[in-house]
């Protein structure tokens, strides 16, 4: 009974301590981005204005390495602006067609969807920094996402 009382006790703790890790997430549209030109965790003061919204750094030289070079940091940055919830998903990024939920991956911490399971099947052979590359290029992504409504 002991026992029984204590796995009970013990899988409400639980129950606690994850709801309260979900909040925080959810709380944080910032907890777990990434530079787009390090990788490293990025630091809240260390951004940029970009495509209506702002893409953070880990650093105060990242930005510089950026504006030198948007193009090379484009797709990530374009990730990261969705990552944030500063743009949303519109249409399939590929072929910018209406999304079917079904069809969605996760890239990189994104949820993306596709029209089809053809797109999907393009997107799901790469990996890695190919896939985020397909999938946020500027092309893609002026397909795929949209500036997100304000609440």
């Amino acid at each position: 009974m002991k026992a029984r009382m204590l796995m009970a006790a013990l899988a409400v703790v639980g129950l606690v301590v994850a709801a309260s890790i979900n909040a925080e997430d959810k709380a944080d549209p910032l907890a777990g981005l990434k530079c787009p030109v390090s990788g490293k965790k990025i630091n809240p003061e260390a951004k940029v204005a970009y495509k209506e919204g702002h893409v953070y750094f880990c650093c105060e030289g990242c930005p510089n390495a950026f504006k030198e070079n948007t193009a090379k940091f484009a797709a990530k940055a374009n990730h990261q602006l969705v990552a944030s919830g500063q743009y949303s998903a519109k249409a399939c990024p590929i072929a910018g067609k209406k999304i079917n939920p079904e069809t969605a991956i996760d890239v990189a911490g994104v949820k993306v969807a596709f029209c089809c399971n053809g797109c999907k099947g393009k997107a799901t052979k790469v990996e890695g920094d190919d896939q985020i590359a397909l999938l946020f290029s500027d092309q893609a992504f002026e397909k795929g996402f949209e500036k997100a409504k304000s609440e």
